[in-house]
């Protein structure tokens, strides 16, 4: 296997659980009693994502193009993602109803639905009767899938995770030879799209101005970028000490969750934010090696998708939390609080190392 991506990811796995205790101790203690009740939660879905891992990463990726597997991984996600949607199904939390509840388990069917996109979609594009230099007949039809799933996901409302899965899809179709003319009209339309959606209610103005400024709107929709920034200057160079930021003692909300980096900053400066910045470039580097290196079609798109997907996520959730996009509720991966998301990550790592065992041809 790609000794580079696993150690990249072994790195950034390792510091998320650190930072993970860094952030979350405080609101541990007064939630459960425990200051490392997030961590130990978080270490439950590390075991069973290390167990996804290592037994799919001996699998040989091909057994993917199946169709009943990766059509069936779409049918579930897409059913998963509209019990969602029905009030009295899917569990509403802090306005927002994107869980579900499974006995003591809670967990969100939009993290099983990216990879499921990302199969869908390397499997379509790398059908050799598919001419993905036509746009209305090649690869626009398959945008119905991430379009749908788009759609369910806005209704959680969770733009965020909606926005990255069609992103990653268009990426996709990028690495699969489309025409940059007919994705840059695709990126035209789906901005004007997305502008007239987020300018529609406003609720949805307030949030997307209110990045641009968020000390004059310290009272409402600015207070938590305000109290991130505030965490990033207390930090400076070299920060605070792991631990010693303050931001995270009930100013900073959900500092264990799509806030971390911002304890990030406080805690370890920006010398740390840089170092946890170039472990994730070091990883998305190893990811597209795998995908270059790969002999065929179907790997290096699964593989560039895989390594997208992660990679976009940490470029958003990253820019909002220092106030170059609006809020949104897009986790950091592998260091936010989400068992079931980091046991889907670390599932979608072991098919990323299975590609690398096939993949023999230098660059």
């Amino acid at each position: 296997m790609d000794r580079g991506v696993l150690t990249s990811f072994l790195l950034l796995l390792a510091m998320g659980l650190v930072v993970l205790y860094a952030a979350s101790f405080y609101n541990a203690q007064d939630k459960s009693g425990g200051a490392l009740s997030e961590v130990i939660s978080q270490l439950q879905g590390v075991a069973l994502g290390a167990a996804a891992m290592i037994f799919i990463s001996r699998l040989d990726y091909r057994v993917f193009q199946n169709p009943r597997i990766y059509l069936g991984l779409l049918g579930l996600s897409l059913v998963l993602l509209a019990l969602v949607a029905i009030p009295g199904i899917g569990r509403m939390l802090n306005g927002s109803r994107r869980w579900l509840k499974l006995g003591p388990v809670s967990f969100q069917p939009s993290e099983m639905a990216k990879y499921a996109m990302i199969l869908f979609m390397a499997n379509a594009l790398s059908n050799p009767k598919r001419d993905i230099k036509k746009m209305l007949t090649g690869w626009l039809p398959l945008f119905v899938v991430p379009g749908v799933m788009f759609l369910l996901i806005l209704k959680q409302p969770n733009l965020s995770t909606a926005g990255s899965i069609v992103i990653v899809a268009v990426v996709m179709v990028m690495l699969a030879g489309a025409r940059p003319l007919h994705l840059g009209l695709m990126g035209v339309v789906g901005a004007a799209v997305g502008m007239a959606y987020a300018w529609s209610e406003p609720y949805r103005r307030a949030r997307l101005l209110s990045f641009t400024d968020p000390f004059a709107k310290l009272s409402n929709e600015g207070y938590q970028l305000s109290q991130s920034l505030l965490a990033f200057g207390s930090g400076g160079w070299f920060g605070m000490g792991l631990g010693r930021g303050r931001q995270k003692y009930a100013f900073l909300p959900y500092p264990e969750s799509d806030f971390i980096f911002a304890v990030v900053g406080e805690d370890l400066g920006f010398v740390g934010c840089i170092a946890v910045i170039l472990m994730f470039c070091a990883f998305i580097f190893f990811g597209l090696r795998v995908a270059m290196r790969c002999p065929d079609r179907f790997g290096s798109l699964l593989a560039g998708g895989i390594t997208a997907m992660i990679g976009i996520q940490c470029v958003m959730n990253m820019m909002v939390v220092i106030g170059l996009m609006p809020t949104t509720g897009l986790p950091l991966p592998l260091f936010s609080a989400g068992g079931t998301s980091i046991s889907i990550i670390m599932a979608a790592v072991g098919i990323l190392l299975s590609i690398s065992r096939q993949s023999d041809r230098p660059i």
